[in-house]
């Protein structure tokens, strides 16, 4: 197997296992979320729509490769700063065909119902975790010296 195919199968499987993290994720944030409104249901929901979404975080592969000697701060900073940037974009372009699932108007912290900057430390967590699962994924995926 050539180094071309090898980085496409990588990215391939990396971009399954963000879309896959993402979605569990947003799953168990939006049923601990009903627990504010006492629905212990603690149902959880989501979008097909958010699995390519949450697996645009494959991408963050190459930048954490740039940034893995800087303090976790910066990484998180980073992290945040793309996630919030890929809300705004692919929300945008959901938006114009009234798909977006989300709709974030009635948080005081919305810009243009698209993006919660409330949800800024939540955000930085889960760019950390995206790093994690990526630099595992490297070590299962690295072929034995030969």
């Amino acid at each position: 197997m050539n180094k071309t195919t090898r980085v496409s199968n990588n990215f391939s499987k990396n971009f399954l296992r963000c879309g896959l993290i993402g979605w569990c994720m947003e799953i168990i944030f939006t049923a601990l979320n009903s627990l504010r409104r006492r629905d212990f249901r603690l149902q959880g929901t989501t979008s097909i729509w958010m699995f390519p979404i949450y697996g645009c975080a494959a991408f963050l592969k190459p930048i954490s490769l740039l940034l893995k000697s800087r303090p976790f701060w910066v990484r998180g900073l980073t992290y945040m700063s793309l996630i919030f940037s890929a809300e705004f974009l692919t929300g945008s372009l959901l938006q114009r065909r009234a798909l977006c699932p989300w709709d974030y108007q009635r948080s005081r912290w919305n810009i243009r119902r698209l993006v919660r900057l409330d949800y800024a430390p939540y955000w930085f967590g889960a760019g950390l975790l995206f790093e994690q699962m990526l630099a595992k994924t490297d070590k299962k995926l690295t072929p034995p010296p030969t």
